[in-house]
């Protein structure tokens, strides 16, 4: 059973930093894909970053170049290092599991079948 647990997310100023992270239990990374997803209030649901088995990974244009994301296999852990963070980055963030899937498919929500139950993250400016 794949369970996913989020912690780190809190109320930072712009410019800021934060690092989410995510324990799955019941995944095995080197055949899974790992991903963040946010949901800002009467927005969608927006692929953050992913990384999977292969070794690749993908950010949304958005966060391209001020966000990291990594997993450390021994600890069975997810981590989303956020910088520069801005106003609009404030959503609720979502850890998100499946088997490895295709490159187009790695930053859309519907390709994920596990979940985590979000964290909160803050960007005042």
């Amino acid at each position: 059973q794949v369970e996913l647990v989020e912690s780190g997310g809190g109320s930072v100023q712009s410019g800021g930093s934060l690092r989410l992270s995510c324990v799955a239990s019941g995944v095995n990374f080197r055949s899974y894909c790992m991903a963040w997803f946010r949901q800002a209030p009467g927005k969608e649901r927006e692929g953050v970053a992913s990384i999977c088995s292969d070794g690749n990974s993908l950010y949304g244009d958005s966060v391209q170049g001020r966000f990291t994301i990594a997993q450390d296999n021994a600890k069975n852990t997810l981590y989303l290092h956020m910088n520069v963070l801005k106003p609009e980055d404030t959503a609720m963030y979502y850890c998100a599991a499946d088997v490895s899937m295709g490159v187009p498919f790695r930053l859309v929500a519907i390709s994920y079948n596990y979940w985590g139950q979000g964290t909160q993250v803050t960007v005042s400016s």
